[in-house]
């Protein structure tokens, strides 16, 4: 399959962390955009933070910023969400994406050629 598979989610309080991770095939994954993102029923989907596996820059969205961070495992072609101090503003379907169609990675591209099936995050 060419989709990346998210894992990691799950139910904690408020101030609590949890760690997502996207998993993506490894010919996808190298020197590719990889994104996370979030949406709850009735709103738009919105990016959380994304990261470029050939260099490692990052970039996350206002949000996410001082408490997330995102990072990349290149042995296991995988990109990690680290999440810190979690409101339950927080709560959504989180999704990863690989490889932006127009090349640009950043968490307002929204035009991405693989999307995971997502992982449920509830901050209670």
């Amino acid at each position: 399959h060419v989709q990346p598979v998210e894992s990691g989610g799950g139910s904690v309080q408020a101030g609590g962390s949890l760690s997502l991770s996207c998993l993506a095939p490894i010919h996808i994954y190298r020197s590719n955009c990889v994104g996370w993102f979030r949406q709850t029923p009735g709103k738009k989907r919105e990016g959380v933070a994304a990261i470029y596996t050939g260099g490692g820059s990052t970039v996350y969205a206002d949000s996410a910023k001082g408490r997330f961070t995102i990072s990349q495992d290149n042995a296991k072609s995988t990109v990690n969400l680290q999440m810190n101090s979690l409101e339950p503003e927080d709560t959504a379907m989180y999704y990863c994406a690989t490889d932006p169609s127009g090349g640009v990675c950043s968490v307002r591209t929204t035009d991405w050629n693989y999307w995971g099936q997502g992982t449920q995050v509830t901050v209670s």
